[in-house]
């Protein structure tokens, strides 16, 4: 495909671009699974070491190139000077490029957890921001997999995505469904569960020997009301991270990261 300076801002095939919240994205018509999209060529690069297939690329004159070498020459490059594409997307593209994606189809949590070892299961965390924080660490510090719940944030949100500096393109995730078909999941592979809460009953992290279980399933819950009674009956372990100065918390995408770090191993 040849790479199409843009002149009309009408072009139909601009349409993934303009101004589309992230709910309109998933429901595109045309589209198998719904479309995501993948902000800097770092992040089309993941999208694209995942399997993932990208519809088009919208790139500033400098990142073309860059963006031609990574699709190849079967998809659509759009490129046109940077205050237009701002105009047509909404933002100004600060990292150059920006890829609409197909989303792939999630896989079977089963298949999921066949090979895992170590996951984190996510209940109705609210902020994309914080999703995209959490799937950083997981990829850094090591998940092999995140099971999600139904009102869980979205990780094909664009902020998501951006913050998490695509490793959710990385880190195998899928939708799980309520507690009870949870519970028998995980029970069914072998995961011991480990909430992450303020209880009476709760053992500090520092107490909680992780390594002495071959499958480990950390839950955290969502922001301000942390997670719910059915997710902490779920549990087989409740912990929490020991703190000073009368501070009770820290917020889930921090509190990830020391309670993934201290379970590792």
């Amino acid at each position: 495909m040849p790479v199409i300076e843009i002149s009309d801002l009408s072009d139909p095939r601009l349409a993934d671009y303009s101004h589309l919240t992230d709910v309109a994205l998933k429901k595109a018509r045309g589209t198998e699974h719904g479309l995501y999209l993948a902000e800097s060529a770092l992040v089309l690069e993941r999208a694209l070491g995942a399997g993932h297939q990208p519809r088009s690329v919208l790139a500033l004159g400098g990142t073309v190139d860059e963006a031609v070498a990574l699709v190849g020459d079967d998809v659509t490059v759009f490129s046109g000077p940077g205050e237009l594409l701002a105009e047509l997307t909404g933002y100004i593209l600060h990292r150059g490029l920006i890829a609409s994606m197909h989303r792939p189809a999630l896989p079977d949590p089963d298949d999921l957890l066949a090979s895992a070892r170590r996951i984190v299961i996510l209940e109705n965390v609210a902020d994309p921001t914080n999703v995209g924080a959490i799937f950083r660490s997981a990829g850094a510090i090591g998940a092999d997999a995140i099971l999600v719940t139904p009102r869980c944030s979205d990780p094909f949100y664009r902020r998501a995505i951006r913050v998490s500096m695509g490793t959710v393109l990385q880190v195998p995730w899928t939708r799980t469904g309520d507690w009870a078909s949870t519970r028998a999941l995980l029970a069914r592979h072998g995961f011991h569960v480990a909430a992450l809460a303020l209880s009476a009953d709760a053992v500090s992290l520092r107490d909680f020997d992780g390594t002495s279980h071959e499958r480990l399933a950390l839950v955290l819950g969502a922001e301000g009301p942390g997670l719910t009674d059915e997710a902490l009956a779920a549990a087989d372990t409740v912990v929490q991270i020991p703190m000073k100065h009368g501070i009770d918390s820290l917020n889930v995408a921090a509190a990830s990261a020391v309670a993934m770090w201290a379970l590792s191993g």
